[in-house]
């Protein structure tokens, strides 16, 4: 066998351990069961109408409502989304604690991923200005130092000679 036999044998093989996993995937994901809901997982996502505050914290009537019909939803044996969905249904959407993502919503989302790129942008252009001119600040003399006489010069002279040995 040559080199080349066994090269394209060993990516055969490599390409089977990776797409095999890859091929039963979905097969896997559609024979398991959806997850079964629990109250506090959908109660995080949720608002109390009346009092605006996050279902967990919220301790009002019209809360300890929210809180039974979730119950009664999840004991039908209804998914996250679709318990969401029927609460939108039931209270409207400001039982949502997140804005839902389409329409002037979408605002809430896309503007700080929006402001961080602007940023990010400023930085790089403006941060390598600032380090070369920084160096070449520190390479130039500086300009506006005062010119030492003759005195003063022979004076700082003698001092640097003391220290020098």
């Amino acid at each position: 066998m040559t080199r080349r036999d066994l090269r394209n044998a060993a990516i055969a093989v490599l390409a089977a351990l990776v797409a095999g996993p890859l091929a039963l995937a979905p097969a896997a994901a559609s024979a398991a069961p959806a997850p079964r809901a629990s109250l506090t997982d959908i109660e995080n996502d949720l608002m109390c109408t009346e009092c605006r505050e996050p279902l967990p914290v919220a301790q009002s009537l019209e809360a300890d409502a929210e809180r039974s019909y979730i119950r009664t939803l999840i004991a039908e044996g209804e998914t996250k989304s679709q318990i969401l969905k029927n609460m939108v249904a039931q209270y409207g959407a400001a039982v949502l604690a997140k804005p839902p993502a389409h329409g002037f919503n979408l605002t809430v989302y896309v503007i700080p991923l929006a402001i961080l790129g602007v940023g990010a942008a400023i930085l790089a252009v403006t941060l390598p200005r600032w380090r070369r001119r920084t160096r070449a600040a520190a390479r130039a003399p500086d300009q506006n130092a005062p010119a030492l006489d003759a005195a003063d010069a022979q004076r700082l002279e003698q001092e640097l000679s003391q220290f020098r040995g």
